[in-house]
């Protein structure tokens, strides 16, 4: 009896041996095309890294303002060649340091940002000008673009020079990480805004990054993390067209956001699915006629989930593997995690291990000498048109639900991410799914290993940090700006101007928040589970 063969990690079944036979039917024309071209399925640049690597952006940000600044200034001397913000849980909710909901979580899991003098310290002496930098904040996204724009302004830097990306992706937090403020439908008037708003003061802006890694990190496995993040842009675009906007002013900024497993091939085929997908949808149900509409660029960052705090130094090795994946795949910049990330914030030393091991791919291999490497590989083509069916079933249930946000109202994404969760964790538990070091191969005693911490102190001097700003501003101009913003959110004009001036004038991010909540009030999810 013939054993059952091995799945990938989207359950679709991997054949011991792929020959011509396997596509038998395959149009490389159609299919492929040119690095560069139409479907996009081999990158979406024609040279790809033969000419430069990917961006090196690494992920970084805790405690205050001036601990985060030392910590970029190590990352540039090192070699980073892009920025990539982590704010702490409060900033990332629209709360003040000094609230009472923020309670043990500033500057925790990032930088605690409450106002424009924050932002001033983190970028202090690094220029905006120069550096491109990628901030991970979904529903104060356009505050903390804002803020970015004031300091650019404070240094003497046109906005038309600043690049970056603000991620921007609230959908994928009702699905998965649970950081939204407001509810879908004013939230997504908010993106909205904000693509009007940079298409014409920020025009080199990544305005959104439609995020697929958290719900993976969540569970999600690849054929469903393509599928959700998809729908979701689609739903963003649907949102920006409805809203008067023509499709190629605002895609070409549009870019994503996936995780990079340890399973190479399924990954390498992912990330070729996704692209030609978004592409035939941009193409066909949008009228994009933009090349640059059409394209699906990456950010990607290696599997967080995958790591282990047992034996942590073999993490150097799946993030080499992750890594690696995410460059076969065609990715534009990339993160890669640091070894300890499983027990604490990375230390300085494990950061800039991560950033090596970049580096190593980039310079001392071979991977970069030429595009797309594995085109027309029997495998690695099976794999892509096989993810894409799947995706493409999973996005085809999304819109029998009424699209993204209807299908997230009904639980639905969740539900599946759940439920593919909860089944690679029995798997573990088991022993059927291996993890080294955690249920083979592993250590009588762990070798002792010692975590950055974040000191506690940080929550108090933050809080005095506020007293002050508010005792030294000018507070009717502040309840001037604040009363506008309500104002604008009340109505149709875009918020983000009223927003900036009230930032401007030092308002808050809890405060300009808490506005935006009397206007539009918050979002609680219905439990249908």
């Amino acid at each position: 009896m013939a054993a059952e063969p091995r799945r990938t990690e989207s359950g679709l079944p991997i054949e011991p041996v792929y020959g011509p036979e396997t596509l038998a039917d395959f149009d490389a024309a159609t299919r492929l095309g040119a690095p560069g071209q139409y479907p996009f399925t081999r990158g979406v640049y024609p040279t790809m890294y033969t000419g430069k690597p990917w961006t090196m952006r690494q992920y970084a940000g805790f405690g205050t303002a001036a601990e985060s600044n030392a910590r970029y200034k190590q990352l540039i001397a090192n070699g980073t060649m892009g920025l990539s913000v982590a704010f702490d849980l409060p900033t990332q909710m629209g709360y003040d340091s000094d609230a009472a909901i923020s309670h043990g979580e500033v500057g925790k899991v990032g930088v605690a940002v409450d106002s424009v003098e924050d932002m001033n310290v983190l970028f202090g002496g690094i220029p905006l000008g120069e550096v491109s930098t990628s901030m991970t904040i979904n529903a104060p996204g356009s505050l903390l673009l804002l803020l970015y724009q004031l300091v650019g302004e404070a240094q003497g830097v046109p906005s038309n020079r600043l690049t970056g990306t603000i991620q921007n992706d609230v959908l994928k937090e009702y699905i998965a990480r649970g950081t939204y403020i407001f509810p879908p439908k004013p939230s997504l008037r908010l993106i909205a805004d904000v693509f009007q708003y940079c298409r014409a003061e920020i025009p080199k802006w990544n305005t959104i990054s439609i995020s697929g890694y958290h719900m993976a990190e969540a569970g999600a496995n690849p054929a469903q993390e393509i599928a959700f993040t998809l729908a979701n842009g689609i739903e963003y675009v649907r949102t920006a067209v409805a809203a008067g906007m023509d499709v190629d002013d605002f895609a070409p900024r549009l870019s994503f956001f996936f995780v990079s497993r340890t399973t190479l091939l399924e990954e390498v085929a992912k990330f070729r699915a996704a692209r030609r997908i978004w592409a035939r949808v941009m193409k066909e149900e949008f009228g994009a006629r933009n090349p640059k509409s059409q394209m699906l660029r990456f950010h990607t960052q290696t599997a967080g989930v995958q790591l282990t705090a047992q034996q942590p130094e073999v993490n150097l090795v799946r993030v080499s593997v992750q890594a690696l994946a995410a460059v076969f795949g065609g990715t534009q910049s990339l993160h890669t995690n640091s070894f300890d990330e499983a027990i604490a914030l990375p230390t300085e030393k494990s950061a800039r291990l991560a950033l090596r091991t970049q580096q190593v791919l980039a310079f001392e291999t071979d991977v970069t000498a030429t595009v797309d490497p594995f085109a027309g590989s029997y495998v690695v083509e099976a794999m892509t048109d096989e993810l894409e069916a799947a995706a493409l079933e999973l996005m085809a249930k999304v819109e029998d639900m009424g699209g993204a946000v209807a299908a997230i109202e009904q639980g639905y994404q969740k539900g599946e991410i759940e439920r593919t969760a909860y089944r690679i964790q029995q798997e573990q538990d088991s022993g059927e799914r291996t993890v080294v070091g955690v249920n083979r191969f592993q250590l009588a005693e762990e070798e002792p290993y010692e975590p950055l911490r974040v000191d506690p102190a940080i929550e108090a001097q933050q809080a005095e940090r506020l007293a002050r700003l508010r005792a030294d501003r000018d507070t009717s101009a502040v309840d001037r700006a604040l009363s506008q913003l309500r104002k604008a959110a009340e109505g149709t004009d875009n918020v983000l101007y009223p927003m900036k001036e009230a930032l401007a004038a030092r308002a808050t991010v809890g405060e300009v928040c808490d506005a935006l909540r009397g206007v539009w009030g918050t979002y609680v999810p219905v439990d249908r589970f």
